[in-house]
């Protein structure tokens, strides 16, 4: 399964007032496994961001003044998401501001591009109720290190909450789709590499007998049969 995981940064929280992306930032996970294919670029909003906004990502006017406008990598950027799942915290914020993007140059809403689209706030909430649920308040839970992260960045947000996700929806089929890497093909393509071989070791006779004698022992004493040998006898 194609994943992306994606954040954005913006000049401000309302796009509907004008506020703007700045920065957009993905990266792509094939069968739970970081490829290293990433899309990352700052974007010219032609406005300035909100004071609180600023305080928060660093990146100001004047540094993204000469760098491309949404529209100048639109095409690429429906490309790399496209008939993937998209995983993003606060899937709403992020997905409101692209979608305002989009409507400017008419084009189809985000949804329509991608697979599905994944809130991890939505997972996370229902996971951990009543408790500090934020990207930061997750990297600590699952012991993801942000320490090297003192301003907000989409691509660097990417990538820590990758490592969240993957630690947060690990369970009991992680150990299957985890045995494959992927590497790169002379024509770019994706391909498994095996990490892995699951060897499996069926029971020995002698120990099959010591296993019967167990349960023997344990009916006895409860003087009744145990539950799991009655639903092997029906």
């Amino acid at each position: 399964m194609r994943q992306i995981i994606l954040d954005t940064e913006t000049t401000g929280l309302n796009p509907k007032s004008g506020d703007r992306i700045i920065e957009i930032g993905c990266v792509e996970m094939l069968n739970r496994r970081l490829t290293g294919n990433n899309f990352h670029y700052y974007l010219n909003p032609e406005r300035d961001s909100d004071p609180g906004a600023l305080a928060v990502h660093g990146l100001s006017t004047e540094f993204l003044s000469d760098k491309p406008k949404f529209a100048e990598i639109v095409q690429e950027f429906c490309r790399f998401v496209q008939d993937a799942e998209i995983i993003i915290h606060n899937a709403s914020f992020d997905v409101g501001f692209i979608d305002a993007e989009l409507e400017r140059l008419r084009m189809p809403a985000f949804h329509t591009h991608v697979l599905k689209i994944t809130d991890t706030l939505a997972q996370a909430k229902e996971l951990h109720p009543g408790k500090r649920n934020s990207l930061d308040a997750l990297c600590e839970r699952y012991g993801v290190s942000n320490a090297h992260r003192t301003l907000h960045g989409a691509l660097l947000d990417s990538e820590l909450l990758a490592e969240v996700y993957l630690a947060m929806t690990r369970g009991q089929d992680s150990l299957s789709m985890d045995l494959h890497g992927y590497g790169t093909g002379e024509d770019g393509s994706h391909t498994p590499i095996a990490l892995a071989e699951i060897i499996v070791l069926p029971a020995q006779p002698d120990e099959l007998a010591a296993h019967e004698d167990l349960l023997k022992g344990l009916d006895t004493e409860a003087k009744a049969t145990c539950l799991w040998r009655q639903l092997a006898e029906n």
